[in-house]
């Protein structure tokens, strides 16, 4: 009998896995939610993240050392070290735990708690109002302190992001959005909207603050548990056994303790402390990509500004797959910044770093740690063969932008007209089309096409990098025509048919680094019916428009040449018709 249950057990976790998983789970915010379609997990912190527990060896060593778990005071406390217990709206607790916390700040953490006391004055204001307005104490922001110091890009080794540190799961449920482009969980306004939600229902769930705050840590679920389990009704009671992790036990001490101090900090030596200005900033509606440079460079301010103001855009720039976002801009910017949007110009150019291969590496493996394709690696290396040797040296493209504020008044298309390098790489925006960059570069979609070995379809992702190579002499000139045939060409020229004509004349409309038609490319078998058979390829064919001028289809020309794949390089001759 008992092997049959273990059976069906086995078997209702295969089927039924959330309903296991939720109830075993005894991490940060455990309620660990299924992640809605348009968010993905975020598992990797920013460049210039905080760790929250970097230091919490030294906590959990002063709490084994304070003896056992009490909410009454211990007789041998310093009653001198603490003030009248109603001074706050969350309840105050004296006991030897939370003794160990004011000893521990005062002395081994006391340069961190006074940084998380210099931050408090730019986020209290805000996150004691969103308190009060939702009838909660508002001295619960003070668990802010105690999760990141108020650091908006605080990151722990549990993917739990942002002042308050919520991990995917439990962001998800409180409807902060999680993707490549943004994280909410790092948005100062929107995630202490969601802790406030958290921590009503937690407290709706069990009527007392010290057990929300537990469950804000440990996950409601395993709170209700554990006081069943051993038939308490307090967090103290429960802490005194054998159940609650040492990381979740700290939290109420270790936020009373922080309370204590930040309502009367010269009390406990913290008597130099400079405030932060309080959180103020404008926003300003702006298109997808804007980036972290030109915001500032419109704004009047310097670059890490915006970056302080905006940490929850993961790139450095306003998300691609939305057609408008509200960018944080400084305070009183607003109305210079919306005037110098109209001004803003963009200079894409593109540059080159260097790749050393190593042993054994693959083109495929270079294309994939880059993020460029095959096609563009060969031809920007001049490279006939995809081999790689070790020890080769390789010129890898990528785009440089930079921005510059136009006179009023000068046109915009003009300077748009500028000069490019040969490669652009253009990344793609949510609603752009492939036609629609074609025509921004003035290059046939075909191209775009093939250079990228894009699928028939032509579909294309946000995000997506493109790589494209428009001609600098053409980019104010309209795309070049199919039809295009020059009215000189001789009556008695019977080498070229004019579709053959068309397709030379193409080439040097579309690469600048063709001078002149090379009449030698196409060798003919009989002069009187012009019967093709062998093309050389030239700097810019793709299989795809070989195949077009000839009227061919590329599977064709890949049967009559044996080819493998779609990627043909400078100077392979081409049969293009059995003769």
């Amino acid at each position: 009998m008992t092997q049959l249950l273990i059976r069906c057990l086995s078997i209702c976790a295969l089927l039924f896995p959330p309903l296991f998983l939720s109830a075993c789970a005894d991490v940060h915010q455990s309620a660990d939610h299924h992640l809605s379609n348009d968010q993905e997990l975020i598992s990797s912190a920013p460049a210039d993240a905080e760790d929250p527990d970097s230091d919490i060896s030294t906590e959990l060593e002063a709490l084994r050392r304070a003896g056992n778990w009490s909410g009454s005071s211990n007789s041998s406390l310093n009653k001198n070290l603490f003030p009248d217990t109603n001074f706050s709206d969350f309840p105050i607790v004296i006991n030897n735990q939370v003794q160990a916390y004011l000893e521990l700040f005062q002395n081994q953490q006391k340069k961190s708690f006074a940084i998380w006391l210099s931050r408090s004055g730019k986020y209290l204001p805000m996150m004691q109002k969103e308190l009060k307005d939702a009838g909660l104490p508002e001295d619960l922001a003070y668990l802010a302190m105690i999760e990141s110091g108020y650091n908006q890009k605080a990151y722990s080794k549990a993917n739990a992001s942002g002042l308050w540190q919520f991990i995917p799961g439990t962001g998800s449920q409180y409807n902060l959005r999680m993707n490549k482009y943004i994280d909410e969980r790092r948005e100062a306004m929107k995630s202490t909207k969601a802790a406030v939600r958290f921590l009503s229902n937690l407290y709706d769930e069990f009527g007392d603050w010290h057990l929300a705050v537990a469950a804000y840590n440990a996950g409601p679920g395993k709170i209700s548990k554990g006081l069943e389990r051993y038939n308490v009704t307090d967090f103290w009671s429960l802490a005194e056994n054998d159940y609650l992790a040492m990381e979740t036990k700290r939290y109420v001490p270790k936020l009373i303790a922080s309370i204590i101090i930040a309502k009367n900090p010269e009390k406990y030596g913290f008597k130099d402390v400079q405030l932060e200005e309080p959180y103020c900033y404008d926003t300003l509606e702006v298109g997808p990509g804007l980036t972290f440079d030109a915001a500032a460079l419109i704004s009047n301010c310097d670059r890490k500004t915006i970056d302080l103001l905006n940490p929850e855009l993961c790139s450095n720039k306003t998300p691609l797959n939305q057609s408008t976002h509200q960018i944080k801009i400084p305070a009183g910017s607003k109305d210079i910044a919306s005037k110098n949007l109209s001004r803003l110009h963009q200079i894409v150019s593109t540059d080159y770093k260097t790749h050393i291969t190593s042993k054994g590496e693959s083109i495929a493996q270079v294309c994939s740690r880059y993020d460029i394709n095959t096609t563009t690696l060969l031809k920007v290396n001049n490279l006939r063969s995809p081999k790689l040797a070790s020890g080769q040296r390789l010129r890898i493209p990528f785009q440089t932008v930079r921005y510059q504020l136009l006179a009023e008044g000068s046109n915009k298309a003009v300077a748009a007209s500028a000069p490019q390098e040969n490669i652009v790489l253009h990344q793609v925006k949510k609603g752009e089309s492939v036609l629609q960059i074609a025509r921004k570069y003035k290059v046939p979609v075909e191209l775009i096409t093939s250079w990228n070995n894009l699928p028939e379809s032509g579909k294309i992702n946000v995000g997506q990098k493109l790589s494209l190579y428009p001609d600098p002499k053409k980019s104010s000139q309209p795309a070049v025509e199919e039809n295009l045939i020059s009215a000189s060409t001789p009556k008695d020229q019977k080498t070229y048919t004019p579709t053959i004509l068309a397709t030379q004349i193409k080439k040097l409309q579309t690469h600048d680094n063709v001078s002149k038609v090379t009449i030698n490319s196409i060798q003919t078998v009989d002069n009187n019916k012009s019967k093709l058979s062998w093309y050389e390829v030239q700097d810019g064919d793709t299989l795809w428009t070989i195949a077009k001028e000839f009227k061919l289809s590329p599977i064709q020309i890949k049967q009559l040449n044996n080819l493998q794949s779609n990627v043909i390089l400078p100077g392979k001759r081409l049969k293009i018709k059995d003769v």
